[in-house]
């Protein structure tokens, strides 16, 4: 509209909290990711594991009734405690890293790669809510194949063991959620990281996988030539496996880092993420020729 003919008007209707703008960009996400059938089905797939928790929990306390017609009494078949729990957290966490890699590359970099940070700033939207804003996509997502069912799992355990085990046994439920939100945060920024250097998503959820097990090799070697426990601080999976252990009131092995350097090495490697992040995110970008 031509401004001469100053037919224009100010927006009047309702506006948004602006608590509450940032939640658009996980919405959107979410419907575009779930057209694809690929991630869809493996979405479903990622759920079997806790529903077949879910049916040997009920097993394990119900067997009896299954087998009344033989002449025997089974007690229990395993025991719900931190192992269980941990091999839950560890088989999920695969799965969450699986879906991060799928997922995670093309969250940032469509919007570098096409310019679209300006259109975002130029609004009422600051550069933490566009990342809390992305952060929150991956995060819905691995939510839900983490630590809701596996309160659900807790949850369940102590319906069936009674009210003594769910109150003697709550901090595994809290176990499962610090755990469960630590591997989200870390594959989280981790990709977004990466999908913001890393305009190729194949070539960044490949890079993921350099991190992880790349990472654990160096620090084998440096661990090896240098005669120092030192490169256990660049294996991520390690380190998470320890402060999942530690969690679960597991005992840790002797060799290796502590859970304090674990705790270290992992928060650090999330600090370097949301830097080389926040360097990438930015209403725009200076080329030097």
């Amino acid at each position: 509209m031509a401004v001469y003919k100053r037919n224009y008007k100010p927006y009047t209707g309702p506006l948004t909290p602006e608590w509450s703008r940032l939640f658009a960009i996980p919405r959107v996400a979410w419907k575009g990711l779930f057209k694809q059938r690929f991630l869809t089905i493996f979405y479903v797939v990622c759920f079997f594991y806790p529903l077949g928790c879910m049916v040997a929990m009920y097993l394990n306390h119900n067997l009896n009734s299954f087998i009344s017609f033989l002449p025997i009494k089974i007690d229990s078949l395993f025991s719900v405690d931190g192992s269980f729990f941990l091999k839950y957290t560890n088989f999920q966490g695969i799965l969450a890293f699986i879906l991060t890699a799928l997922v995670g590359p093309g969250l940032v970099s469509p919007d570098l790669t096409n310019g679209a940070l300006p259109l975002y700033f130029c609004r009422p939207f600051s550069r933490v809510e566009y990342v809390v804003g992305k952060l929150l996509v991956l995060g819905g997502l691995l939510s839900y194949i983490t630590w809701i069912p596996g309160l659900m799992l807790y949850g369940l355990e102590g319906s069936l063991a009674g009210w003594d085990w769910f109150v003697a046994n709550a901090w595994l439920a809290w176990s499962t959620f610090v755990v469960s939100i630590v591997w989200i945060l870390f594959l989280s920024m981790m990709a977004l990281a990466l999908s913001a250097w890393v305009r190729w998503k194949i070539v960044a959820g490949a890079l993921m996988l350099v991190v992880f097990f790349m990472g654990a090799g160096i620090g084998a070697t440096i661990n090896n030539v240098m005669h120092t426990e030192s490169g256990g601080y660049l294996d991520a999976g390690s380190n998470l496996e320890r402060i999942a252990q530690a969690m679960y009131a597991i005992e840790l092995p002797a060799e290796g880092l502590t859970l304090t350097d674990s705790l270290s090495a992992i928060g650090a490697m999330i600090a370097i993420f949301v830097f080389l992040l926040m360097r990438k995110v930015k209403a725009y970008e200076v080329v030097r020729s």
